[in-house]
């Protein structure tokens, strides 16, 4: 039973098991999406793991809250606001182990590099990388990085930065429920189709906790995340006919980068 299903099911679970799923899917989406030192897991947990896809905006917290302490100390020091957008983006790619980034650069070596369906997946399997994903992680990276630096040089600026990081993986949620597996096998199939029930609950999710960290103008990040998402899950459904985990990587990133972009432009400053 998830947390986000049939509520009528719900009502009948015991508190303390719907306590416990809840904390269980919680810990499995780290698992997936971050490098976090964790508790190990029963392979039971590892069975739901589209069902734990709600939690996916919990591993946007988990990343962006650390990164944003040493972005702060690194500030009160008096390092310049650079530096310290730097340390923060350096903070969020460790802590994934650049699987996101990872993504976006085999997104684009596929996307553009193949002229079938076939030839692109291939080459989105493949693990060198290619012109198309240096200069994707290249662009990205910088936007990213420029973003930031801007945004650390304002008050308030933790909101933003946390708000992106937890709005940009509900998507993850949300194209994994709509597009089916472009391939047999991989980790995306592996991993199942969460419910649209679990999705919503994902973004609904999302949506509180990036309103509680940015306030308002989470909403309007959340949009500018979201239609980057539905136009990347559009070309991914045109080019391979559906998604990959390269594909929910790269929305990460794309995802951020509208959401921090948005940000920027509501900001008083």
């Amino acid at each position: 039973m998830t947390p986000c299903g049939n509520p009528g099911k719900g009502r009948m679970m015991r508190k303390t098991d719907w306590i416990r799923q809840v904390v269980l899917d919680g810990v499995v989406a780290l698992v997936l999406l971050t490098r976090l030192p964790l508790p190990r897991l029963p392979s039971s947990a590892f069975a739901r793991q589209a069902q734990a896809a709600w939690a996916f905006p919990l591993a946007g917290l988990a990343v962006g809250l650390p990164a944003c302490v040493l972005g702060a100390a690194a500030l009160a020091l008096g390092v310049p606001t650079t530096v310290a957008a730097g340390l923060i983006l350096a903070v969020q790619v460790m802590l994934t182990g650049a699987m996101h980034e990872d993504g976006l650069a085999d997104t684009a070596d596929g996307l553009w590099g193949g002229l079938t369906a076939e030839r692109r997946l291939e080459i989105m399997k493949d693990s060198r990388i290619g012109s198309y994903g240096v200069l994707a992680l290249i662009l990205a990276t910088g936007l990213r990085w420029s973003a930031l630096a801007a945004l650390v040089a304002q008050e308030g600026w933790w909101g933003a930065v946390i708000g992106a990081a937890i709005l940009s993986r509900a998507g993850m949620a949300g194209l994994m429920a709509t597009l089916p597996p472009a391939r047999a096998g991989g980790l995306s199939r592996s991993v199942g189709r969460p419910p649209a029930a679990v999705a919503a609950c994902g973004i609904g999710l999302a949506l509180a906790l990036g309103l509680l960290s940015a306030g308002g103008a989470a909403m309007i990040a959340a949009l500018c995340a979201g239609a980057m998402v539905w136009g990347l899950a559009m070309l991914a459904r045109a080019k391979i006919g559906g998604q990959t985990g390269d594909i929910l990587g790269a929305s990460q990133q794309l995802a951020e980068i509208a959401a921090l972009a948005a940000f920027l432009v509501l900001s008083p400053g």
